[in-house]
């Protein structure tokens, strides 16, 4: 006994059933690929991308779309989200570790 199996390549079939994921936007690969050197917290001394730390507990939700958003939007450049993103994570990692100074504790929001 035979068993044909289906003629169709199954990454094709794969995707015409939908399961492929979305293609990836330009503004969201050059945040993946843009990395930085984060000297605060658990990171010191690491290189992370901007994706990741604005998925991070080092930037609140909030903070972390405003900044997705207007990036995407064309109202921030790169060294404006970077910036941004290395101020927000070296102070929540030097609150978190009590070595901020006093009359810093606002966090910066991008506007």
């Amino acid at each position: 006994i035979t068993v044909k199996g289906a003629n169709r390549d199954p990454v094709t079939a794969t995707q015409e059933q939908g399961d492929n994921p979305p293609s990836e936007e330009p503004w969201e690969t050059t945040l993946k690929t843009t990395a930085v050197d984060i000297e605060a917290g658990q990171l010191r001394g690491h290189k992370v991308s901007l994706w990741d730390l604005l998925h991070s507990q080092y930037i609140p939700e909030e903070n972390s779309r405003e900044l997705l958003e207007l990036y995407a939007a064309g109202e921030l450049s790169l060294e404006q989200v970077r910036s941004v993103v290395s101020t927000i994570v070296s102070r929540t990692a030097a609150a978190a570790e009590g070595t901020e100074p006093a009359g810093h504790g606002d966090r910066p929001r991008a506007e």
